[in-house]
């Protein structure tokens, strides 16, 4: 399902009512929902603008905020040392006043809409004449990708308002957040109900690639399942779908977010992106975090990955995971690369010996993802023009399913069957299996996710979510005054060309408040329009 839609109905109200001061007509050029789904051609094409709400297609309102994420973590810097910096640093470096945030503004704006979106489907498709089964599947696609925006709200906010159905905005008015307990009971049920209706990976045609799957909805139930602490059942989910056997490790780490090898077989779910010069279309990421300053532009330069980040894989002798994860100025090959003469000559050889170049002046860090770099000869035309680029983004691969359900067996007493999973992941790398268990079992397998799962925006949610020995979430122990991410930026460990730029502080994370920061502040504008209905999240005034 490799294209692009224009976005059905999105505007206020839908159109839905009539204006009877202009004679009883309605606003001409804009859909009527009580007339759009005439048939099962309109109902699949309101499904497909609920899919474009993913990313809505533009770097601002969604993509961003997958990198801010990072850049809340110890693998990520802003980054960006050339430009303001305003947008993400309130975040990005804890500093308690991220209430008016833009990015998260929109974030929470946009996920909204495309819940919105899904309420009308499941509201109208019912209704519509059309082959049963299809419509079935329809319906469960709707509660699929509910199911997944509301867990991205709360992954990032908590507990949130539940809007369970297509209301007009009066019907809204009043709405109170929901506990977090009653937000994971009503994604865990549409990932559910979706898994029980959708089709499995192999029952799709070609044509049909990047729609919801069975295995699709079962992963990301086992995973809401994980967030939500209920370890036993989300062991059962995810074994469900490994033993379904459609899944399994790509047998080459670097073949994961290769732009030849999209869709593959570790791919449970991704974005499909593909570029469009004439329509502007294509995915952002790769330029919101490319080399910002390499001669002719290849990126913007935001999210970057940190020293301590590197260090991690060279402490595990993790050497293949590295190479395709960071990219550091001086390296004289890059992962995957086939043209490097080509890539420096357009950046002017500014090195003077033929290796990659990155401004220290411009990168915190002299360092850029890997994993969303596209090789020289594969770029678009304009590739450091437009800033969009053909490259899929992932946003489930196998290789998490295996460490989530590492972590579940491991929570719930089965160390034989995490290990199995944890070493599944290792071997693929060419790591030895490790044989511990217990606490020891369980660092390894937080060890390991950081590893695998570098920069994809995973780490996050993850370091806010786990306990540390001393009773302390990892972020609280990692960030504040005395984290250790902290003191390792700022002592003698601290990497000389971050610590040589201080355009972004090498503090990151000092003024890190347990009680405020394991969850994003409510949008100001949210609580304000609803007089205070909405509670804004503890510590955030």
């Amino acid at each position: 399902m490799k294209t692009k839609y224009i976005l059905p109905l999105l505007l206020l109200g839908f159109g839905a009512v009539s204006c009877n001061d202009f004679l009883d007509e309605d606003v001409r050029g804009q859909e009527n929902l009580d007339t759009y789904f005439e048939g099962a051609e309109d109902a699949q094409s309101f499904i497909t603008g609920c899919y474009n709400a993913i990313t809505n297609y533009t770097w601002w309102t969604v993509e961003r905020v997958w990198i801010l994420s990072d850049m809340c973590t110890d693998d990520y810097w802003m980054g960006n040392t050339s430009q303001n910096q305003e947008e993400y640093i309130s975040l990005a470096h804890y500093q308690g006043v991220g209430q008016s945030n833009g990015s998260i503004s929109d974030f929470w704006q946009y996920r909204y809409k495309g819940i919105l979106s899904c309420n009308i489907a499941l509201d109208r498709i019912p209704a519509v004449d059309m082959d049963e089964d299809v419509k079935a599947r329809l319906i469960a696609e709707a509660k699929f990708l509910r199911g997944y925006f509301y867990f991205e709200l709360v992954k990032n906010f908590g507990g949130v308002p539940l809007v369970t159905g297509f209301m007009m905005p009066h019907e809204v008015e009043g709405i109170t957040r929901s506990s977090l307990d009653d937000c994971y009971a009503f994604i865990e049920k549409d990932f559910a109900d979706a898994a029980a209706v959708l089709p499995s990976r192999n029952e799709l045609a070609a044509s049909e690639v990047g729609r919801a799957t069975s295995g699709a909805a079962l992963g990301l139930l086992g995973k809401a399942q994980v967030y939500h602490g209920d370890f036993k059942a989300a062991k059962e989910t995810l074994a469900k779908l490994i033993e379904t056997n459609q899944y399994s490790l790509m047998s080459d780490f670097g073949q994961v977010w290769d732009i030849d090898h999209e869709n593959n077989r570790e791919s449970i779910f991704e974005v499909q992106n593909i570029y469009d010069e004439t329509y502007k279309l294509g995915g952002n990421i790769p330029m919101i975090s490319g080399n910002r300053d390499s001669g002719d532009m290849d990126g913007w330069g935001w999210g970057v990955p940190t020293a301590n980040l590197e260090n991690a894989y060279i402490e595990a002798g993790d050497t293949e995971r590295l190479r395709w994860t960071i990219i550091k100025s001086g390296d004289m090959t890059i992962a995957g690369e086939d043209n490097m003469p080509g890539l420096v000559a357009k950046q002017g050889d500014r090195n003077g010996n033929g290796s990659y170049y990155i401004n220290p002046s411009a990168n915190k860090s002299q360092r850029v993802s890997r994993k969303y770099y596209i090789p020289f000869d594969k770029r678009p035309a304009k590739f450091d023009k437009e800033g969009l680029s053909p490259l899929n983004h992932i946003i489930l691969r196998y290789a998490d399913v295996l460490l989530l359900y590492a972590e579940a067996c491991n929570e719930t007493g089965d160390d034989v069957s995490a290990r199995k999973a944890l070493n599944d992941v290792r071997n693929r790398v060419n790591l030895p299996s490790v044989t511990t268990s217990g606490s020891d079992l369980r660092n390894d397998i937080r060890r390991e996710r950081r590893l695998e799962l570098a920069t994809e925006g995973h780490r996050l949610y993850d370091i806010r979510r786990w306990t540390d020995d001393n009773g302390k979430k990892v972020a609280c122990n990692l960030f504040g005054p005395n984290g250790s991410f902290v003191l390792w930026n700022t002592g003698s460990s601290a990497d000389p060309v971050e610590a040589a730029n201080q355009k972004e502080a090498s503090n990151k994370g000092a003024t890190f408040v347990e009680g405020r920061d394991l969850v994003f502040p409510i949008p100001l504008y949210e609580v304000t329009m609803s007089e205070g209905r909405i509670e804004q999240n503890p510590g955030w005034q």
